[in-house]
């Protein structure tokens, strides 16, 4: 999955893009809160974490401006402005939890996946159908209640789908989904996944609709 970090102290960020990337996650990061903002109207995040003390604009107005315009992509706030008013001004303009530095990094992702649970709609790890479900904690699959091991692309792309089973993703949707700024992506690398994911969950559970993109059904 594709996470935007937005941290403008060097040591910080490259420590946490390591970390991310270890983890399984797909990191595009930024430095300051233009670019910031440009990415997020670029869309495509599971989740945003964000520092607030960022050159060139806050990222306060950062959060204001992208709740403003619709943008539902859960945000962790990470700062070390630990002061009430701070806290309470970002939760109110839609921050979805505030994590003060230093933290514990697995504390960190355990946050994250808190966070996209409740985006998703569910109080607990898995997300899904009855018959297809993600563990959110595991990044395992369960087909019928049996689990099956994923690599962090085939996760990526079967959380993009089962965010709304039955929608329709096409090529272009999918590959922004899974891959960051700089990774080479070739032209058939969505059907390799989607072969790969299919000898382990099943020829049926991912459909292609000609022309538009792949579906997984919604029984």
């Amino acid at each position: 999955m594709r996470v935007l970090l937005v941290e403008d102290d060097d040591m910080i960020g490259r420590s946490l893009m390591q970390a991310l990337e270890s983890a399984g996650w797909s990191v595009d990061w930024v430095r300051d809160g233009l670019l910031a903002q440009s990415a997020m109207s670029d869309g495509g995040y599971t989740c945003v974490l964000l520092d607030l003390g960022l050159p060139k604009q806050d990222g306060t107005e950062v959060l204001r401006r992208a709740r403003e315009r619709g943008d539902l992509t859960p945000v962790l706030v990470l700062t070390a402005r630990d002061g009430l008013d701070d806290r309470i001004q970002n939760l109110d303009l839609g921050a979805d939890d505030y994590v003060l530095k230093p933290f514990e990094f697995r504390e960190l992702l355990a946050r994250m996946r808190a966070v996209i649970r409740r985006r998703d709609g569910s109080a607990h790890s898995l997300v899904g159908t009855l018959a297809l479900q993600l563990d959110l904690t595991t990044r395992e699959v369960l087909i019928e209640g049996e689990r099956e091991a994923l690599t962090a692309r085939e996760f990526a792309l079967l959380h993009a789908l089962l965010e709304r089973p039955g929608a329709i993703l096409s090529r272009d949707q999918l590959e922004h989904r899974i891959y960051g700024w700089g990774e080479e992506v070739t032209s058939n690398a969505v059907d390799v996944l989607i072969h790969g994911m299919r000898r382990k969950i099943g020829p049926d559970a991912i459909r292609n609709v000609r022309g538009l993109g792949w579906r997984v059904v919604p029984a």
